[in-house]
């Protein structure tokens, strides 16, 4: 018996990316990236708990740019998956299937993200200094 020639399936690249499924997708990758930063959150702790040697090593790490950057994408992660996190809550209660409405709640939770994540930097910024 021959094998019959089946059609392939079409390439991803062929397909439009939709804010839906790229949202899925930072949803999951957020979900990864705030395990990972759950790691660095435990080494702090064990270097708090270490002394001042391994505790003033971390504080030099955390305070250069890379580690800045990294308390920021941080930052943005939390925020974007708690955000997301409630939109996939009202999911849950059946309220946001519809398209138009899909596509508004996906924009809040972009905006908000980036609101909050402005906010919360700009805070940081200025946390510390005299009143």
């Amino acid at each position: 018996m021959a094998a019959q020639q089946r059609p392939l399936s079409p390439h991803l690249s062929i397909y439009s990316r939709q804010l839906t499924s790229v949202m899925s997708i930072l949803h999951r990758a957020t979900g990864v990236a705030l395990a990972f930063g759950a790691f660095a959150l435990v080494a702090w702790l064990l270097t708090v708990a270490g002394g001042s040697d391994p505790f003033a090593c971390f504080q030099y790490w955390a305070g250069s740019m890379v580690g800045k950057f990294a308390l920021l994408a941080f930052t943005t992660a939390l925020v974007y998956h708690f955000l997301n996190g409630i939109r996939h809550l009202l999911w849950d209660v059946g309220w946001g299937f519809e398209i138009p409405r899909a596509y508004a709640s996906g924009y809040v939770v972009l905006a908000m993200t980036a609101i909050l994540t402005a906010m919360l930097a700009w805070l940081a910024m200025n946390a510390g200094g005299a009143p």
